[in-house]
């Protein structure tokens, strides 16, 4: 227990030992739990940021120092999606007040932190290979010439018309599982300028070339063009219709996190089975009622003759939100109101 909780956090306690036993904070609300002076508390900064991570940067300003282990890692690399994230809240925070049009704008831009490290420098090293050719993990030669072009011209988003997204998604995942992030990076992670680094691409890891050519041919056997778009492959389906999906898998560093599953055998996406689920932007303007918009990305109904069987989920798909509304008079100036009066007869 004493090699393992500082490392990751998790406490091995000897049952059989009454030291061992959960402490008491005088200002726990129970026993056997932390108090509010042993956790990470951040008051009165511009902004609170967290990805399921640390609670270390909840604000890359003023970093969270003094708690215990259990609550985090302290000084360790973050998250390619907690790094974005991070770099967008603070970038639009030093602009003035968030607000609620910023976190909707946020939750559709869909950037690929991974592919801003990477991508550019993956598609000079791919426009260097002799031949156009790059030797995938099965010793095959494989061209790879033309997804030189399609990476160059990728917009860095896993929206659902992006195309690139598909290709780096897959040669993404392929070259961050065969290599170590030692020797990914030529400039190593620094917990002086955790948000930044580590980065630029060691091109020259011999995983590089390895990983594209394996996504490559991944694509041409599932049937897949390189430069399809991301919609038409990362879906969900309800009923007969294909709904596309936006947003990328944790290590691509994409705000809008969702998982697809990838089969080969059935030609590459099945479908997103989890991700980005119940959403909120909520602010206020000054008045006395909250400004609110939500998401239920897998809509409200499980039956399929139901009008809210996919609305919410098509929404989704398009980047669009529904107005939440708390105030009688929003209510009443809804578009959609529909009033029916109860009572006993008589």
């Amino acid at each position: 227990g004493k090699a393992l909780y500082p490392s990751s956090g998790i406490a091995v306690l000897d049952g059989s030992r009454g030291d061992c036993a959960p402490g008491s904070d005088p200002d726990a609300v129970q026993p056997g739990i932390f108090g509010p002076a042993h956790m990470p508390v951040l008051k009165d900064a511009p902004y609170a940021e967290n990805s399921n991570d640390s609670a270390w940067l909840a604000n890359t300003d003023r970093p969270l120092t003094k708690y215990e282990r259990v609550f985090g890692p302290i000084g360790s690399p973050l998250s390619s999606r907690a790094r974005g994230a991070k770099a967008d809240v603070s970038a639009m925070a030093a602009k003035g007040e968030l607000t609620v049009r910023d976190l909707q704008a946020q939750q559709f831009a869909n950037r690929a932190t991974s592919g801003d490290l990477i991508a550019d420098d993956s598609a000079r090293a791919c426009a260097a290979l002799p031949g156009g050719t790059a030797t995938g993990s099965d010793g095959k030669a494989v061209d790879v010439s033309e997804a030189c072009g399609v990476l160059k011209t990728w917009d860095h988003s896993m929206k659902t018309g992006s195309r690139g997204a598909l290709l780096f998604d897959r040669f993404w995942r392929r070259l961050t599982a065969v290599t170590a992030p030692a020797q990914l990076w030529k400039v190593p992670f620094s917990a002086a300028d955790p948000v930044h680094t580590p980065n630029t691409l060691n091109t020259q890891a011999p995983g590089v070339a390895t990983a594209l050519a394996d996504a490559v041919s991944e694509l041409r056997a599932a049937g897949i063009a390189l430069d399809a778009t991301l919609g038409a492959h990362q879906v969900v389906v309800r009923g007969d219709r294909r709904i596309p999906v936006p947003g990328g898998t944790e290590s691509l560093g994409v705000w809008n996190k969702v998982e697809p599953v990838w089969d080969a055998a059935a030609g590459g996406y099945t479908e997103v089975t989890t991700g980005s689920s119940y959403i909120q932007a909520v602010g206020w303007d000054g008045g006395r009622c909250p400004v609110a918009r939500t998401l239920l990305t897998y809509s409200q109904s499980s039956n399929p003759n139901s009008p809210h069987f996919s609305d919410q989920t098509r929404l989704f798909s398009k980047g669009k939100w529904v107005t939440s509304r708390f105030c009688e008079k929003d209510v009443l100036s809804s578009p959609g109101l529909r009033v029916i009066r109860v009572g006993e007869q008589r």
